[in-house]
C-alpha cells in the first residue's frame, strides 16, 4: 500500500517545481550557448510541470488539509494521487522528446481525469461542518473552473485535426485554458485558503459583504476572459464585456483589501512576523496582478501585451512565480505542512523580483526602442539560478527534516 502524509505530498508538489525551475534555466540557456533540444518541446515540459505538478498539487494538498485535518488519506485519494503522479512524470519524459504527440497526449488526458477525480472526492466527502462557509465556497467554485478550464484541452484535439493550428481558435483554446487556470482556479483557491485564515483568526466578513463580493468576483472572472479575446479584432461587445469584467474585479479586490486594511492589526497579531511579511509581499503582487490585467483592458495595450511576448511571459511568471508560488510557501509554513527558512525565502524572492525586471525591461525595449545591454541573456540565466538554489534548499531542508 503507497503510504503518504500531508508533509510527503508537499515535498512531492515541491520536487516538480524544482524541476520546472530547472527546466526553465534550460530554456533561458538557449539564448546563451546551443543546446541539442528542442526549445518548444521544453517548454511544454516546463510548464506543464510548473503548473500541474507544483500548484495542482501543493493547493490540492493544502485544500485537503483544510477540509480534513484530522483523517488520514482514505484509499480512494491515495490512488487519485498515484495516478495523477505517473500521469505527472510521464508528461516530463515525452513532453522533451515528442512535444505534443501521442505519449504526451495520453498523460494529459490521464491527468485531467484524475483533477476531474480529484474534484468529485472533495464535492462528495467534505464534513458537513465545512459546507456552508465563506472559504469552502471560493474552493468549490475554483475546483468547477479547474474543470471548466479543461474544456480548451479536448478543443485543442478537435481543433487541430480539421482547423489547423494557425486557426484563431487554436490560440483561443489555449488562452481560455490559462484564463481559467490563472485567474479562476489558481485565484479563487487561494482566496479559498485566506478565507479559511481569516475564519481561524475570527475575522467577520460578514455574509451580505460576502455575497456580494463572491458574485462581484465571478462576474468579473467569467467576464473578463474576453480580455484575451482582443486580439482577433472582434465585434465591439466582447470589449464591453472584457471592460465590464474589469471593472467588476476592481469593485470586488477594493471590497477584499478594505476589509484587510480595517483588519490588518488582528492580522498581524494572529500570524508570526515572517508569515504576516509573506502575506504582505503577496497582497502587493496581487495588485500588481489586477494593474496589469486591468491594462489589457483597453485596445492599445491588449494589443502591445499580443505583439510583444516578453510582456506576457512577465505577466505569466509575476502570477505563478510571485502571486502564486509565495501565497503557496506562505500557506505551507503557516499550516507547518514545511518548514521554510527565511534565508532561502528571501533568495527566491531576490530571484524573482530581479528576473521579472530584466524581462519587462527587454519589453520595454522592445517597445520603446531603448539601449539593449549586451551579455542580457548570461546575466538572465544567472539570476534566474537563483530560484531553483532557493527552491532546493527548501526542499532539502524539508526531506532532512522528515528523516
Amino acid at each position: 500500500m503507497l503510504r503518504l502524509d500531508l508533509k510527503a505530498h508537499q515535498n512531492i508538489a515541491i520536487a516538480y517545481f524544482l524541476l520546472a525551475a530547472l527546466l526553465g534555466i534550460l530554456l533561458r540557456l538557449f539564448y546563451v550557448t546551443p543546446i541539442a533540444a528542442n526549445y518548444k518541446y521544453i517548454i511544454h515540459a516546463h510548464s506543464h510541470t510548473a503548473l500541474l505538478g507544483w500548484v495542482y498539487l501543493a493547493l490540492t494538498g493544502i485544500i485537503y488539509r483544510l477540509l480534513f485535518p484530522n483523517t488520514k488519506f482514505p484509499k480512494k485519494y491515495l490512488y487519485i494521487f498515484l495516478a495523477t503522479n505517473i500521469s505527472l512524470l510521464g508528461m516530463l519524459f515525452s513532453f522533451p522528446f515528442q512535444g505534443y504527440a501521442v505519449v504526451s497526449i495520453i498523460f494529459s488526458t490521464l491527468f485531467l481525469f484524475c483533477s476531474y477525480l480529484y474534484t468529485g472526492f472533495i464535492l462528495r466527502n467534505t464534513p458537513v461542518e465545512h459546507r456552508h462557509t465563506q472559504y469552502f465556497k471560493l474552493i468549490k467554485a475554483a475546483l468547477w473552473y479547474m474543470v471548466f478550464s479543461s474544456i480548451g484541452p479536448w478543443a485543442l484535439g478537435a481543433i487541430m485535426s480539421t482547423l489547423g493550428k494557425a486557426s484563431i481558435w487554436y490560440k483561443l483554446s489555449i488562452y481560455f485554458y490559462l484564463h481559467f487556470q490563472y485567474n479562476a482556479w489558481f485565484l479563487l483557491a487561494i482566496l479559498g485558503i485566506v478565507f479559511y485564515l481569516f475564519q481561524k483568526l475570527r475575522l467577520t466578513f460578514q455574509p451580505r459583504e460576502f455575497k456580494r463580493f463572491f458574485y462581484l468576483l465571478n462576474s468579473g472572472v467569467i467576464l473578463s476572459f474576453f480580455l484575451s479575446t482582443y486580439w482577433t479584432n472582434p465585434p465591439i461587445v466582447f470589449y464591453l464585456l472584457g471592460g465590464l469584467g474589469v471593472i467588476l474585479l476592481l469593485f470586488a479586490f477594493y471590497q477584499l483589501f478594505a476589509f484587510i486594511l480595517r483588519n490588518k492589526n488582528q492580522l498581524k497579531a494572529g500570524l508570526s512576523p515572517f508569515n504576516y511579511q509573506i502575506l504582505k509581499i503577496v497582497g502587493i503582487l496581487l495588485v500588481g496582478k489586477i494593474f496589469i490585467q486591468s491594462l489589457t483592458a483597453i485596445p492599445y495595450f491588449a494589443d502591445l501585451a499580443f505583439e510583444n511576448l516578453d510582456f506576457v511571459i512577465g505577466y505569466l511568471h509575476w502570477v505563478f512565480l510571485g502571486f502564486v508560488s509565495l501565497a503557496l510557501f506562505g500557506f505551507l509554513n503557516w499550516l507547518k505542512l514545511i518548514k521554510l527558512p527565511k534565508k532561502a525565502f528571501y533568495l527566491y524572492l531576490s530571484g524573482f523580483l530581479i528576473s521579472e525586471a530584466l524581462i519587462f525591461y527587454k519589453g520595454l525595449v522592445l517597445w520603446l526602442g531603448l539601449p539593449f545591454f549586451s551579455r542580457y541573456f548570461l546575466i538572465l540565466v544567472l539570476v534566474s539560478a537563483l530560484i531553483p538554489i532557493a527552491v532546493g534548499w527548501i526542499l532539502g531542508l524539508n526531506l532532512r527534516k522528515n528523516d
